[in-house]
């Protein structure tokens, strides 16, 4: 037990240093994207499935709230939350409907849309990056290794270097909480 447990540890800190160097060029573009956003008045989306619907409400809750230090809350929605919008459109629409439509009525030029895919092959979440676009909402993916088919569609995307979701899914809370730190200063 004592192994895996450290097997475990030492796997997740080599996917997050190996992000650490592979996209510091993203955590600046991202940022700015953010503060630009928000000091502009807009607002932030925040969709994933499973895990990713955690990670989108817990991130959206540092924005709301505060991440480390008191500040103005600032506006962030997880498209995650509202049961009855999310089985009213899963059942009229279709499940792969469930972001894009929340998004086509709250999203609007300006805003950025923060779509959590471990694969990026999620037809939830490709739909709702779609309709973000179509909305003029700036794209921020995070997602796994090679990442699928959001990649092409972000206008940033994390592509953690790993193939196992628990990986992927902590380095995802991580680099949450850092666009959260970066985002944070100006305000």
């Amino acid at each position: 037990m004592q192994k895996l447990a450290i097997a475990s540890l030492n796997e997740s800190a080599r996917v997050k240093l190996a992000l650490a160097k592979g996209h510091r060029q993203q955590f600046a573009r991202a940022a700015t994207l953010l503060i630009d956003a928000l000091k502009g008045g807009h607002t932030l989306f925040f969709f994933g499935n499973g895990g990713s619907a955690a990670d989108a409400q817990h991130l959206a809750a540092e924005f709301v709230g505060r991440y480390i230090r008191e500040r103005q809350a600032l506006p962030a929605i997880a498209l995650t939350t509202d049961t009855s919008a999310l089985t009213a459109i899963s059942n009229d629409y279709g499940y792969h409907r469930v972001f894009a439509r929340q998004i086509e009525a709250l999203v609007r030029r300006g805003d950025v849309a923060i779509a959590i895919s471990t694969s990026g092959r999620s037809p939830s979440v490709l739909e709702g990056i779609r309709a973000a676009r179509t909305k003029g909402a700036a794209v921020i993916g995070l997602t796994g290794a090679g990442g699928g088919a959001m990649a092409a569609h972000c206008d940033v995307v994390f592509k953690v270097p790993s193939t196992s979701t628990p990986r992927i899914q902590e380095a995802h809370i991580t680099i949450g909480h850092i666009l959260c730190e970066l985002a944070d200063a100006p305000f």
